[in-house]
């Protein structure tokens, strides 16, 4: 009995310091209005990996970088108030989540306001460039936000890092391009 209090004690605490961690933290300004996680025939690009989590991922991500990708977790297309998208719910910055790239695509061109799509990916590894032209191979998980052109020939396999650790090639994914 005296284990079980133990046990249930260190798991109570442990709910708490997590509830904790997100106490001070602002809530973010960008904001997911609706998923769309329908995939409908082939696409040119891949899908999403989970279609049921499609506008579950946080809005917060980081841009670019990475050089390779594991998994497409979904398609976003963002509105604001640049491109004359109107604030929706007191946020500024919004977008909608989709599970295949040709339905973000088409929807874009035809919603007012909306920028051209951008993909959300995950990396399990990946190279950072602290600075130019200096590269470094990482093991963690991230997500960040990519053109969709950075798909093309960037999924990563057993021996890509290593590869392109042999023959870096700068700015492949250069944020301005």
């Amino acid at each position: 009995m005296r284990g079980r209090c133990q046990i249930l004690s260190v798991l109570a605490g442990a709910l708490l310091l997590l509830s904790a961690c997100n106490h001070g933290k602002p809530p973010s300004g960008f904001a997911v209005v609706r998923a769309d996680r329908q995939v409908r025939g082939p696409s040119k690009y891949p899908m999403a990996v989970d279609p049921n989590r499609v506008g579950t991922y946080p809005p917060d991500t980081k841009s670019g970088a990475g050089y390779f990708y594991d998994e497409v977790l979904e398609y976003r297309v963002w509105f604001n108030p640049a491109n004359g998208a109107e604030p929706l719910n007191g946020k500024n910055d919004y977008f909608v989540a989709f599970a295949q790239y040709e339905a973000a695509d088409a929807f874009s061109k035809k919603t007012a306001g909306a920028d051209a799509p951008l993909v959300l990916v995950r990396q399990l590894e990946w190279i950072s460039e602290p600075k130019r032209g200096h590269f470094i191979s990482e093991k963690s998980e991230r997500i960040a936000e990519w053109q969709i052109a950075w798909l093309t020939d960037n999924k990563r396999t057993e021996e890509s890092i290593k590869d392109f650790m042999k023959h870096p090639r700068e700015a492949v994914l250069d944020a301005t391009s």
